[in-house]
């Protein structure tokens, strides 16, 4: 049963909203001429990848026939009593050392595990006839014949908790740390940023890539590549929902396509104008990357978890992360269980879940579901954004040393740092956003923010002094017309005030691409 078909199914380029009071009117969404047909990119190892640009319709292609589908199936959910076990059981930490990489770089690493095969072929045309998925032949006799409606049964789980083993070890609780409120002004605007180029740099992920992810770590489809420096000289780049042998091209896949709900890579790369290389994976057997931070995978339950930045404070790694309930049919709708905090004290080897640091998602209206979180100074600081893709971000902080301590976090709440008032905090601007990115620039001592805006159908950046602004005007990066269904908006750590590198996702291909930005961005 697919899981994810409505996750990141798409982004409208024009989206009407109202939300808390405030309306969010459509805007349309800047869009260039679709690119002439080319034919797929190549890797250095002759391998075919993807294209996530709009592009002309293959010349060579006969015309597109306007012919009815034979069938149109309607889910009916078929609830399903589902036992699950509490506790779960612990997480599977079985991590091994891989080899060096070979010297010849189109060599098959584990031919025992994956060979040499053709890629997934991407359909430029998504056809409605499930059956063969290609239209019959147009005929001028033949009558127009309805498409006949089925019913098609889908399993709706209904958990019920079990006992299960002993499970994880409580942690012990923080102390209560409420901190008294501060003034938190807003600062003098900045320049606008202005866009002067934004071009593919190259894909990072699947059949094709200069990664060979497919062929190296059995990630043949994967989403987000959320980036953070771990140590100087090396990136850490986390992925989401990852899928091996037997998926397909066309979103997310199956339960049974070797889903794990994360893989977290490395990159050394610093010549970054040609693509990202990915130094290697962490692994739990040959050529296979490993889930970091486990899930239930169970629909009502937990579907799956989701990282959404990460950081590092000296030599322990930080990772934010949703857990979501489960997805919603309707495109960029989700509900979370909760957010979340995972520590790593093994450069992200393996990873602890923190029981206690969790915003929980009460009513389905927390702020701080989906974070961005970004150390300067004495403090770390969270910018939050409900589940979902209909909703404005909030600001937290907290000091270094308390970062666990969901008590010590202090909300920007109308000019003030106050403490408890996760659901009161001040959007830092009007309008939607989502899968927020921030970066401290120190060259410019300014503030980077890259996100979807969902109602404008695009990846924007905006720059501010302060973390609570003011912000800039958005300026468009690119547009989810040029990019079909695209999503994310990453920031890679080592980019600077002029060349901003951000990595993208396609939910067509389901895979991760680096993009480069030219900057002309007064100080």
């Amino acid at each position: 049963m697919r899981r994810f078909g409505s996750r990141s199914a798409g982004v409208p380029a024009l989206f009407g909203a109202v939300l808390g009071g405030l309306c969010i009117l459509p805007v349309p969404a800047a869009q260039a001429a679709p690119l002439p047909w080319a034919p797929a990119p190549v890797n250095s190892c002759g391998e075919a990848g993807f294209d996530p640009r709009t592009r002309e319709r293959d010349p060579a292609l006969p015309p597109p026939a306007v012919v009815l589908p034979e069938r149109i199936d309607i889910p009916v959910p078929i609830p399903q009593l589902t036992p699950i076990t509490v506790p779960g059981p612990e997480p599977d930490k079985t991590r091994i050392d891989p080899g060096p990489p070979a010297a010849d770089p189109c060599h098959t690493p584990c031919p025992e595990v994956r060979d040499i095969a053709k890629p997934p072929a991407p359909n430029p045309d998504p056809s409605p006839f499930p059956d063969t998925g290609t239209p019959p032949e147009p005929s001028s006799a033949a009558p127009i014949t309805l498409p006949r409606i089925e019913f098609k049964p889908e399993i709706e789980p209904i958990p019920v908790p079990v006992p299960g083993g002993p499970g994880i070890a409580p942690q012990p609780a923080p102390p209560l740390a409420i901190h008294p409120a501060e003034p938190g002004p807003l600062a003098a605007p900045v320049a606008e940023p202005r866009v002067t180029s934004v071009e593919l740099a190259g894909q990072v992920t699947g059949h094709g890539s200069q990664n060979r992810t497919d062929l190296r770590w059995q990630v043949d489809g994967t989403d987000l590549g959320v980036m953070w420096e771990t140590k100087p000289g090396e990136v850490a780049v986390v992925f989401g929902d990852t899928f091996g042998k037997g998926w397909q091209v066309g979103g997310a896949g199956h339960d049974d396509q070797d889903w794990r709900s994360n893989v977290l890579g490395y990159s050394t790369d610093h010549e970054l104008s040609d693509g990202m290389s990915l130094d290697a994976m962490v692994q739990d057997s040959r050529c296979h990357a490993a889930e970091i931070l486990a899930s239930r995978k169970l629909k009502n339950w937990e579907t799956t978890t989701i990282p959404t930045s990460g950081f590092a404070l000296g030599d322990r790694q930080y990772l934010s992360y949703m857990s979501v309930n489960r997805w919603s049919r309707i495109p960029g709708l989700w509900s979370n269980n909760y957010g979340g905090l995972a520590y790593s004290d093994d450069n992200g080897r393996t990873w602890t879940k923190d029981q206690h640091a969790k915003w929980d998602n009460l009513f389905g209206v927390g702020r701080f579901q989906v974070a961005a979180m970004v150390p300067q100074g004495d403090y770390v600081y969270m910018f939050g954004t409900p589940n979902g893709r209909v909703g404005v971000i909030g600001l937290a902080r907290v000091t270094k040393d308390e970062v666990l301590n969901t008590s010590a976090y202090q909300y920007w709440v109308n000019g003030t740092w106050a403490p408890a008032a996760e659901n009161q905090a001040t959007p830092l601007f009007p309008g939607l956003a989502s899968e927020v990115s921030v970066r401290y620039d120190r060259d410019n001592a300014q503030w980077q923010m890259v996100y979807l805006d969902s109602g404008r159908g695009a990846i924007v950046v905006r720059n501010a002094a302060q973390p609570q602004g003011s912000w800039t005007e958005a300026a468009q990066l690119l547009s989810t017309a040029d990019y079909p269904r695209a999503y994310g908006g990453f920031i890679h750590p080592w980019s600077t005030g002029k060349d901003l590198y951000f990595t993208i996702s396609s939910w067509d291909s389901y895979n991760v691409y680096l993009m480069h930005a030219q900057l002309d961005s007064a100080n």
